[in-house]
This record gives C-alpha cells, structure tokens and sequence, in this order.
C-alpha cells in the first residue's frame, strides 16, 4: 500500500497561499527571499526519491505551466517524471504527463491509487485535498516548510471544519535562512484532557 504525504510551504500564521490567483492576495511569492540550497535539498529529500503525485486541478494548472519548461534539477526532473493524479470534472484537458484524473469520487479514487503498488504518493498545494486526506483517513504523514513571516491575510492550509486530529512529531530540521521543516505521522484522534 502507498504511503501519502502532505507537503505544505506555510507562514507562522498558517497561509499558505504564494499568488493572487485572480484575487487581492498582496504577498506575491512571499517564499522566494528564503529560497536557498539548503532548503531545495531539504525538499527533495522530504519528497523522496521516487514519488508521485496527488494533485487538485488548481495546483495542477499552475505547475503544469512551470515545471515541463523548467531547467533540469533534481526538483524537476523529479516533479515531471512522477505520474499525476488530479483531481479533477475535466481529465480530458491534462496535458502535463504522465496524468491521471482520480475520477468523480476523490475518495474512492485516492483509496484505489494507494492500494495499488507504487512509489509513495505527495500532495503539494490544495487546502480542500488536505481537509479532505485527513477527514477520510488517506494521509499519513505532514510536512510543513514553516517560514518565519507573519501574513495576515490569505488562504490558510486547514479550513473551518477539518476534522481535529492528533499528530506525532517525526522530524525536524531547522535551515539557516530560518525555515523550520516539522515531519508529523498521523497519530488518530485529537487528545483531550
């Protein structure tokens, strides 16, 4: 059975959204002065060396006007060669490959791509996909790039109305452009008390 990861770049204040998308969002690429070697590297390695894709259409869009023209790196060679699961009404619109759409029920399709052999499967981006992951049990494991900015503003990675949940602290790794990168396993229920 595949493992599913949740990889998010986040701010202390729990944004996650990097662009307008159409919207007033004033942070453009609020990421980028904290970028470096180090923290590439420390992605990659989060990544693993073989992976897949789970994406919501939106993410998909987005990248798939990126990564295919991108020079070769390990990032993206990684990114282009892994097959993409997207959840989306309109598969026959992929072109960023290899692609495959998770059909009309996310949750069925995700259940069956993580039964199926193959590399572990990586969600970046899509707070609905995430609410969703935790809500039915699909994630197991959570990586949070948390930069030392506060927003105050924008789309946050966890909606009213995630299910409360219980997380183990795995792994951390702290880089020096101030980034501090949490692994947590799902641990079941939230603990009260």
């Amino acid at each position: 059975m595949r493992k599913l990861k949740i990889i998010q770049h986040i701010s202390l204040d729990g944004v996650i959204q990097h662009s307008a998308d159409g919207g007033d969002f004033p942070y453009s690429d609020w990421t980028l002065p904290y970028r470096s070697p180090a923290g590439r590297e420390a992605i990659i390695a989060a990544q693993g060396e073989s992976f897949d894709l789970l994406l919501g259409r939106r993410t998909y869009d987005i990248w798939s006007g990126f990564w295919p023209k991108a020079p070769s790196s390990p990032m993206s060679d990684g990114l282009n060669a892994a097959t993409k699961f997207v959840a989306t009404h309109r598969p026959e619109s992929l072109e960023w490959g290899p692609f495959v759409g998770l059909g009309p029920d996310v949750v069925e399709g995700i259940r069956r791509i993580k039964s199926q052999d193959g590399p572990d499967l990586v969600l970046w981006g899509s707070s609905t996909l995430t609410s969703t992951l935790l809500e039915h049990g699909l994630a197991e494991e959570l990586v949070l790039a948390v930069y030392p900015v506060l927003l105050g503003t924008g789309k946050r990675l966890f909606a009213d109305g995630t299910p409360a949940r219980s997380f183990e602290l795995v792994g951390t790794t702290a880089l020096p452009s101030g980034i501090v990168l949490g692994t947590y396993e799902v641990a079941g229920p939230l603990k009260t008390g």
